[in-house]
């Protein structure tokens, strides 16, 4: 680890000489806690940042820790196999279509353990993997799992069945996962290290809740062992001959009629809920119109990519928040978190069709942009003020001022337009989603 060079030193090599030893190794915990393993997989949980586990401990103050001894300790009682893991920390966040969905925290040194492992068992499980699964896999992305599925209906597939899986992380079943790692990894220490992890419970305010089920969202090793459950679905629907994309537990399977995805439906649900006993929310489970299904946030109307009018409303709704008047920030760093903001936005939704979607939003943004600085000079003499200093005249400069309209009128009128031009709006960091739609589809 950075400045632990007592502990683990700064090379990665471990890594490379994961990828050629034998999938069916008795050894993979050592390879596990091989100190280059060790080091790269701290690097990525640092970069990764995050909060702090029940311990409280946070990432900036573990090397501290760990040079204090303890953390060899930790790698002894790995290595006896005496090592039990803390409990995660349960933390709820809010989904967009209401309700919460619950993360589990693991501690740092948690972290780092489930790192290390996910690393040597990824070069096992992966190439094993099918060419239909994108989620969470090197190489791999949510814009190819989309781009597939525009692909397939382009090739004539016109009704999408959709089957949505409820609490997928939630009730992943302990003993049926566990029989799955088993058949590439024999190395009985690795096997029980990762049941420990699965049963290492859960901290809901000072209460220890058992996990009998599930893998908690949150930690490192989540998404690998999330595919390696789902895998055995790819295969099936792979050996029917469906046509499909997956991205974690969200996937899309593509029928040629309504009759068709409805038998499909019925047998998949059938099989998710027998063989890999997952629960189908049958409520949200459906076959529709391919022009009426979504996928990872996009629809597919006319084989055309376009954004779920639902994540644009959600998009809308967070820059209400970031323009709020009742921030108290700068608005220079205002407009740095919006950028920001609209950067992430629009590298993930600019591969749809939007490029006229993306000049109206820009209007929009830049007028809500312009009522948040009305509101910040507040003072009619500081609004004149303002104004006159980035070349509105006199005149002009007091009648906006003086004025009765609110803030969004306001920000219509043509003296605050002149004062915060779009060119100078650019030239303070705010960015421009269409500049951003023009990057991707015609890069340099």
């Amino acid at each position: 680890m950075t400045d632990l060079n007592t502990q683990m030193p700064s090379g990665s090599d471990a890594i490379q000489r994961t990828d050629v030893q034998p999938a069916f190794s008795f050894d993979l915990l050592e390879r596990t806690l091989s100190r280059a393993n060790l080091q790269e997989a701290w690097r990525r949980v640092r970069a990764n940042k995050g909060a702090a586990g029940v311990d409280g401990m946070s990432i900036d103050e573990f090397p501290a820790w760990a040079r204090t001894g303890r953390w060899q300790s930790v790698v002894d009682e790995l290595k006896a196999g005496r090592y039990c893991p803390a409990p995660v920390r349960r933390v709820e966040i809010d989904k967009p279509d209401g309700g919460v969905r619950l993360l589990g925290i693991p501690t740092v040194k948690d972290r780092v353990i489930q790192q290390a492992i996910a690393q040597v068992l990824m070069p096992i499980f992966d190439p094993g993997f099918s060419d239909n699964s994108f989620g969470f896999r090197p190489g791999r992305s949510g814009h190819q799992a989309v781009k597939q599925v525009q692909t397939i209906i382009k090739g004539g597939r016109r009704f999408a069945v959709d089957v949505d899986l409820s609490k997928f992380f939630d009730r992943l079943d302990h003993d049926l996962l566990m029989t799955l790692l088993a058949r590439k990894v024999e190395d009985k220490r690795l096997l029980r290290l990762i049941a420990r992890y699965l049963r290492a419970g859960i901290m809901e305010g000072q209460q220890l809740i058992e996990s009998r089920e599930g893998v908690p969202q949150g930690g490192p090793l989540s998404p690998l062992l999330a595919n390696i459950m789902l895998d055995p679905l790819d295969k099936e629907l792979e050996r029917r001959g469906h046509k499909f994309a997956r991205y974690a537990d969200d996937f899309t399977i593509l029928v040629k009629s309504q009759r068709a995805g409805e038998r499909v439906l019925h047998s998949i649900s059938c099989y998710l809920q027998n063989r890999l006993k997952l629960v189908v929310n049958t409520t949200k489970s459906h076959v529709v119109k391919t022009a009426h299904c979504q996928f990872l946030g996009f629809t597919f109307r006319y084989g055309r990519l376009q954004v779920q009018p639902r994540k644009l409303e959600q998009f809308k709704q967070r820059l209400r928040r970031l323009t709020n008047r009742n921030w108290g920030v700068s608005m220079r760093y205002q407009l740095f978190k919006i950028s920001q903001f609209i950067r992430g936005w629009i590298n993930y939704f600019g591969i749809a069709n939007c490029y006229q979607l993306c000049v109206e939003l820009d209007h929009w943004i830049r007028r809500r942009v312009r009522m948040a600085y009305w509101r910040q000079w507040r003072k009619p003499r500081t609004k004149v003020r303002n104004l006159m200093a980035r070349g509105v005249r006199v005149q002009a400069a007091v009648a906006c001022g003086i004025t009765s309209k609110g803030p969004w009128r306001s920000s219509k009128t043509p003296g605050i337009n002149q004062a915060l031009s779009d060119a100078y709006l650019k030239s303070e960091g705010l960015y421009a989603l269409r500049d951003g739609w023009i990057k991707l589809h015609y890069p340099e």
